[in-house]
Parts: structure tokens; C-alpha cells; sequence
């Protein structure tokens, strides 16, 4: 049999940067000749791959939406040319990309997964070599179509990730799904699924920076800051909440939620809690939340419901259907009762 053949997209980050006297930096061309250097890579039971790296390369704190849209259009362009794709990200805006890309690959039947290091690939102690060797290794044997997030030796969905750890190599978790796969001694299959090729066509869909704002609640939050972050061109809001969604009952905080849901402004309640879900019948404060025309985000990490928010604003629905959607399961996003 033919090997396997894997498209790997240089985005940026940490995992090609090289050391200089001002600190590390990305430098065209770095990551390939890294790569190339590392006969690991080209191990007979590695698949095939060719690795395009961005230019200019993107600091993963500068990615935006039309970001998203430039890699999923160049996961489209060379999708009938590979087995599967491989994405080398930064990993601060790495799960939001990853959740993003879950929802604007439409039909997707080839493996995406998303990874980086903390360590640059071409330094002592690297985790880079093990997230990306893995990476391939587990697109090519192992597809799992979806988009996902790989990293120490964990397969995540894309969209249930998030990062947990700033500087260690344990980087991100999945809160509220069990991981897909686990690389260990052996590799094994958890909640993932092994796909076959359809040979259906992939849609990409088009998505457009939209303007979705996110508030923290904490005791004694003032309902000017509301005000303020409700004025147009605001779309949508998220609101962090309390446990599991509770807010103060503040008459002049709830009238301003109720004002801004009748001006179809789309209010999201999620729990500032790492784990869990947000119910709000549950205590009278989250019932009154409710009561205004915000809606439960159920398990959602942050990073998921901003991604659903852009796609579900780009694509022509009126509020109402909106709110319908972002509280139904569309890719796995979510936990449904």
C-alpha cells in the first residue's frame, strides 16, 4: 500500500521559532530545515508529508477570523491532495482556531489536528518533536475526522479544548468531553471514531470578524460596564457567570440584558467555572437571567461559543434562529440533557 500523505501548515508560534540575542522569534524556512534535520520524522513507519509554511508567519495572538478563514481555505485547496492535515499553531489562540475550524469545515471526512509546543522545536527538552511526530503518526493511522487538538500525548475535539496551563507542557485540557485518544505506550482510541473517505466534497464556510463582546461577572459589578459594551455595533455578548450561571439579581442589570435581547443582541450566559454546565432553573438568580432573554450555554468552553457566535452571525440567520442554534449540539460542541 501506498504511504499515507499529510499536509502540514506552518501558521507560526512557538514550535519554529529560532533563538536570537532578542529572544526567540519565527523565521522563515526555521521549522523545515528542523524538521528536515530530524531523521525521526522520516522513520519507514512515518507517512509522507510536505510542510508549507505561512508567510508571513502569524503570531497565534494576532489571529483573527480572517485567519481561520486563510487556514480552512488552504485546508480546502489541498484536500483532495492528502490523507489528512496537520495545523502548527501558537498555542495562546490555539483552541480557538481549533473550535473556529470545527465549524466552518462543513463535511469533513480527513483528520485535522491542530498542535504546537511550548519549547521550539529546535531547542533542548522540546515538546515540539513528540506533538508533531504524534500528530502525523495519528492523522495517517489513526483519522479521526474531525478537527482536533493534539498535545502531551492527548487528542482532544478542537471545539471541547481550551488551554489549562500557561507554561507547562500539559498545556490544554478538555473540561467537559472525554479526550478523543491517548498516545501512551500504546495508542488508544477513547471517545474518538476511525474514519473511512468519503469522497465527499468538503465545503469551507465563509465566515466575517464579527463584533462579540465578553464580560466576567464578579461581586459588585457595576451595570454601566453593561451599558457601555451593549451599545451597537455589538452582536452578541458572552457573560461569565457565577457557578452554574447565576448572576445578581440587580433590577437595573436585568432591564439592560431584557433591552438588549429586545434589540436582538444575542446573550450568552456560560459559567466562569473550568468544569461543568450552566442551568439556569436552577437557583432564582439564573432563572431571573432567563427571565431577560439570555440564553445557556450549557458545557461550552469560552473559545467554543465565541467560534459558534462568528459562524452562526456570518451565514444570514435572524436572532431568533441564533438562539435556537447556539443552544443545539451542531458538531459535538456541546453537551445536551
Amino acid at each position: 500500500m501506498p504511504k499515507r500523505s499529510i499536509y502540514v501548515a506552518y501558521t507560526g508560534g512557538t514550535i519554529g521559532m529560532q533563538k536570537t540575542a532578542n529572544g526567540f522569534v519565527p523565521v522563515s524556512g526555521f521549522l523545515t530545515d528542523c524538521v528536515q534535520s530530524m531523521p525521526e520524522f522520516y522513520h519507514n513507519e512515518m507517512p509522507e508529508f510536505v510542510i508549507h509554511e505561512y508567510s508571513p508567519l502569524i503570531d497565534s495572538s494576532n489571529m483573527a477570523p480572517t485567519d481561520w478563514q486563510m487556514i480552512a481555505n488552504d485546508i480546502q485547496a489541498n484536500y483532495e491532495k492528502y490523507d489528512g492535515f496537520v495545523i502548527l499553531h501558537g498555542t495562546d489562540t490555539m483552541a480557538y482556531t481549533a473550535s473556529a475550524l470545527s465549524f466552518m469545515l462543513q463535511g469533513l471526512s480527513k483528520p485535522v489536528i491542530v498542535t504546537g509546543s511550548q519549547i521550539p522545536l529546535a531547542q533542548l527538552r522540546s515538546d515540539g518533536q513528540t506533538n508533531l511526530l504524534n500528530s502525523l503518526y495519528i492523522a495517517a493511522n489513526y483519522p479521526v475526522a474531525e478537527v482536533c487538538l493534539f498535545f502531551n500525548n492527548k487528542l482532544f475535539r478542537g471545539n471541547r479544548s481550551t488551554k489549562a496551563h500557561a507554561d507547562g507542557f500539559d498545556a490544554f485540557a478538555s473540561p467537559n468531553f472525554p479526550m478523543l485518544l491517548e498516545a501512551g505506550i500504546k495508542i488508544n482510541l477513547k471517545a474518538g471514531k476511525i474514519s473511512k473517505p468519503t469522497g465527499e466534497p468538503l465545503e469551507v464556510v465563509t465566515i466575517s470578524p464579527q463584533p462579540v463582546g465578553v464580560v466576567t461577572l464578579y461581586p459588585g459589578i457595576s451595570t454601566d460596564i453593561f451599558n457601555n459594551i451593549l451599545q451597537q455595533p455589538v452582536k452578541a455578548l458572552i457573560l461569565l457567570t457565577f457557578g452554574v450561571g447565576n448572576a445578581p439579581q440587580d433590577k437595573k442589570l436585568l432591564d439592560t440584558l431584557k433591552q438588549a435581547d429586545e434589540r436582538g443582541i444575542i446573550l450568552v450566559n456560560l459559567t466562569q467555572c473550568f468544569q461543568g454546565k450552566v442551568n439556569m432553573g436552577g437557583y432564582a438568580t439564573g432563572n431571573a437571567l432567563a427571565q431577560a432573554g439570555v440564553i445557556s450555554g450549557a458545557d461550552m468552553t469560552i473559545e467554543a461559543a465565541l467560534a459558534k457566535l462568528h459562524y452562526l452571525l456570518s451565514i444570514g440567520l435572524t436572532s431568533a434562529q441564533i438562539k435556537q442554534r447556539m443552544q443545539e449540539n451542531l458538531i459535538g460542541e456541546l453537551t445536551v440533557d
